[in-house]
C-alpha cells in the first residue's frame, strides 16, 4: 500500500484552507499580520519545489553537497540575525550556530553513525542547522528582552562592583535557557505525543520500524546537543555586548 501524500485538487485546495485559516485568526485574533502567513506559507510552496528541482544533481557529487549545505548554513544565520534585529549580527549568528552544528555532524560522520553520502548528509545537517537556527534566535531575543525589561537590575548589578558581561549573564542567561524547552519537550514526548519527521520518513523509505526509531533518537540527541551549544554561546555573545538590536 503506498503510504505517501498524493498530488491533487484536494490537496491543493487542503493547503489553501489551512493557509488563508492560519492568516485569518493571526489577523482577527490580534496574534500579528495575517499577511506574513500567506508570505511563509507561499515561500514555503516556491522554495520546496526549487530544491525538488535542484537535490537530484546536488545528491549525486559529494562537492555540490558540501555547497548545499554550506547554502542552507548561510541562510540559517542571516535568518537568525534579521530575527534577532540587525544583520549586523550576522558574523555572531553564525558563529552561535556553527558552535552547535560542527561538533554534532563531526561527532555522527566521524563515528560513522550516519554515512559519509549526500543522500544520509542533507537531511541531517538541514535538521540540525534548522534547530540551531532556531535556539539562536528565541535565546537572543529572549536575552535582548530580559536585558531591556530588568534593565534597572543590570546597573545595580554593576552598583555593586559586578563587571558588565557577569552582571548582564545574570539577569539574561535564565530566561534565554527557556529556548531549549521546545527541543526538550519534543525528545520527551517522542513516540507519545508526535512522531517526528525522521522517524516517519525513514519508514516511508522502506526501513523497519526499529531502524527509523533509532534514526529518530539520533537527531532529537543531537538536536538537543547543537541546541544546547549554540544557546549558551548566544547568551555569551548578548552578555558581551556582541549581539544586540538596531537602536
Amino acid at each position: 500500500m503506498n503510504a505517501a501524500i498524493t498530488f491533487g485538487p484536494a490537496l491543493v485546495a487542503v493547503l489553501l484552507l489551512l493557509t488563508l485559516a492560519g492568516a485569518a485568526v493571526v489577523q482577527a485574533g490580534g496574534l500579528g499580520r495575517g499577511r506574513a502567513v500567506l508570505i511563509a506559507a507561499v515561500r514555503a510552496v516556491a522554495q520546496l519545489a526549487v530544491v525538488s528541482l535542484v537535490i537530484t544533481a546536488v545528491l549525486r557529487s559529494a562537492p555540490l553537497t558540501g555547497l548545499f549545505v554550506l547554502l542552507m548554513f548561510g541562510i540559517a544565520a542571516v535568518t537568525s540575525a534579521r530575527r534577532v534585529g540587525t544583520r549586523k549580527n550576522l558574523p555572531w549568528t553564525a558563529l552561535a550556530i556553527a558552535a552547535g552544528v560542527v561538533p554534532v555532524l563531526a561527532l555522527v560522520l566521524g563515528a560513522g553513525v550516519v554515512p559519509p553520502k549526500p543522500i544520509a548528509v542533507v537531511p541531517i545537517a538541514g535538521i540540525v542547522i534548522g534547530g540551531a537556527m532556531t535556539a539562536t534566535s528565541q535565546a537572543a531575543r529572549r536575552a535582548l528582552d530580559e536585558l531591556k525589561a530588568r534593565h534597572g537590575e543590570y546597573e545595580a548589578a554593576l552598583a555593586l562592583g559586578f563587571l558588565p558581561r557577569p552582571a548582564a549573564l545574570e539577569i539574561c542567561r535564565p530566561s534565554a535557557g527557556h529556548a531549549l524547552i521546545p527541543a526538550l519537550d519534543q525528545t520527551r514526548t517522542v513516540g507519545l505525543v508526535t512522531l517526528p519527521g525522521a522517524y516517519v520518513g525513514v519508514l516511508l523509505g522502506g526501513a523497519g520500524p526499529v531502524q527509523a526509531g533509532l534514526t529518530q533518537v539520533l537527531v532529537l540527541i543531537g538536536l538537543l546537543a547543537a541546541e544546547a551549544v549554540s544557546i549558551l554561546v548566544t547568551v555569551q555573545l548578548v552578555a558581551a555586548g556582541k549581539l544586540s538590536r538596531a537602536a
